[in-house]
């Protein structure tokens, strides 16, 4: 209670008249003195002391107001000089202290939210041109019409085909045609009547052709890729009767005609007319596709007499300052070089196809190789397998049958069998001639053991080695065949 009391007088001193009545307003300060102390009180005391407190209250509440009637009796005489109230007013203005904030406990972190799904995935790569022209074709056929639909339909046009090939001799294609004419455009027909020419039909072709030619109110006609069908068919089952009119035909002709009359004539096996095209085509100065020569050089060459015709078409080709030709175009040509024991062409046209900027394939690589083999060249040869390999090409049955063998030239039998295994490890099955390769090399060796090994493992296999190298062995060394 002295301390209360202490508390209140000081209070009362240090705060002036104006103050003291705010604090009454406010209900701060009420008959001078703080609310009552039993309000603060625990209530688990409040039953046994509540008549004690309520006694020292009162007395409290008349010391206190006849301390506040002595002290403004005084209040009037007693004055504040401005620079007391500006620093008691300081203390009031004074900010509060806060307490420094604690770091965040590591243990009690809230752990990270699962990742969403479509968070997670991968970005989607961009679709290739082709599946996005296939995307918009798509989109954009159920607004066309049914006859721009059909008219490049390859499964309608064979349809077509199938039925005319199904007519009676006695009824014409008009039969069929009339009843799909108004489906048909311009280049529809082409892919019909190749399919007759499949069909051996070239009759069936020529009428289909006419029949194009007659149509007014759907104009099929003129075509050139109808009438190249057409001609194609024809040369390549001799009822295309030009023979005497080529000089006429070859100025005027497009090139898809000159192209296609030229396949139609090597296919039917005419070199000699579709060489005398290909010179007509040279004087009155049409150019023509690369394949059309080797096309020409490829069947020049089945027979010895071609043999000439095929080194003259590979100097033309050389003379050639716009060459364009596809891989297998390179891989046909080198091989007729081979078969003309031209070496010096094949390195050159392969420089030139990695020089123009193409990838060699296994098959142009197997195509060297063999070519360095049979010139002698087979230091050059292997090189060139070791680049094969770096350039990471999957071996296959052929590149296998080449290598074994340059490997058997060179004297090397252990490094042969090793592409063997390789070889069979691949899922690829040996063949006679590599085993006899093998066999040779081991004897050359004088390695009959392994020769009986490999005589047993190629006879297990179901193959016939050479009598001769077996008889050899048997002579030499007591190597007998089951």
């Amino acid at each position: 209670m002295p301390q209360v009391k202490a508390t209140a007088a000081l209070v009362s001193r240090l705060l002036p008249a104006p103050t003291l009545v705010k604090l009454r307003a406010r209900g701060l300060y009420s008959h001078g003195h703080f609310p009552s102390t039993s309000r603060i009180s625990c209530s688990s005391e409040l039953s046994d002391t509540v008549s004690a407190r309520e006694l020292e209250a009162s007395e409290y509440s008349d010391e206190i107001n006849a301390e506040n009637a002595a002290a403004g009796d005084e209040g009037e005489y007693l004055g504040w000089s401005k620079e007391e109230i500006d620093a008691i007013s300081a203390l009031f203005n004074r900010p509060m202290r806060q307490k420094p904030l604690k770091p965040p406990n590591p243990a009690r972190q809230r752990a990270l939210p699962l990742p969403l799904p479509h968070k997670t995935k991968l970005p989607v790569a961009p679709a290739p041109k082709q599946h996005i022209r296939l995307a918009a074709r798509a989109a954009l056929s159920s607004r066309t019409s049914f006859s721009d639909q059909v008219r490049k339909n390859p499964e309608f046009l064979l349809g077509i085909a199938r039925e005319i090939a199904t007519l009676p001799p006695e009824h014409g294609v008009s039969t069929v045609l009339d009843r799909w004419v108004r489906f048909l455009r311009k280049g529809s027909l082409s892919l019909t009547i190749r399919e007759l020419g499949h069909m051996g039909l070239p009759e069936r072709a020529l009428q289909t052709l006419c029949w194009a030619q007659r149509q007014k109110v759907v104009p099929l006609f003129p075509d050139d890729r109808v009438l190249a069908s057409t001609i194609e068919v024809l040369a390549r089952f001799g009822q295309l009767k030009v023979e005497s009119a080529l000089e006429q035909c070859v100025p005027t002709a497009s090139r898809a005609v000159l192209e296609a009359m030229v396949s139609g004539f090597i296919r039917a096996g005419k070199v000699d007319i579709a060489r005398k095209l290909l010179e007509l085509a040279r004087i009155n100065n049409r150019t023509l596709h690369p394949s059309i020569y080797v096309k020409l050089m490829l069947e020049a060459t089945r027979m010895p007499e071609g043999y000439g015709l095929a080194s003259a078409l590979i100097d033309e080709l050389g003379e050639m300052s716009d060459l364009e030709l596809r891989p297998q175009d390179c891989t046909a040509v080198m091989k007729v070089c081979i078969k003309l024991r031209r070496y010096t062409a094949v390195e050159s046209l392969f420089s030139w196809f990695r020089e123009s900027g193409g990838s060699p394939t296994v098959v142009i690589y197997t195509t060297v190789i063999h070519s360095r083999c049979r010139d002698g060249m087979h230091r050059e040869a292997l090189s060139l397998v070791w680049e094969m390999e770096q350039a990471g090409c999957l071996l296959d049955l052929p590149a296998y049958r080449v290598i074994v063998k340059l490997c058997v030239a060179l004297r090397e039998p252990e490094r042969a069998l090793r592409y063997l295994l390789r070889m069979k490890e691949a899922g690829f099955v040996p063949t006679s001639d590599m085993y006899n390769g093998l066999i040779e090399g081991y004897v050359a060796d004088g390695r009959l053991a392994k020769c009986r090994q490999l005589i047993r493992e190629a006879e297990s296999a179901g193959l016939k080695l050479d009598r001769r190298l077996l008889s050899h062995l048997s002579e030499t060394g007591n190597v007998q065949s089951s």
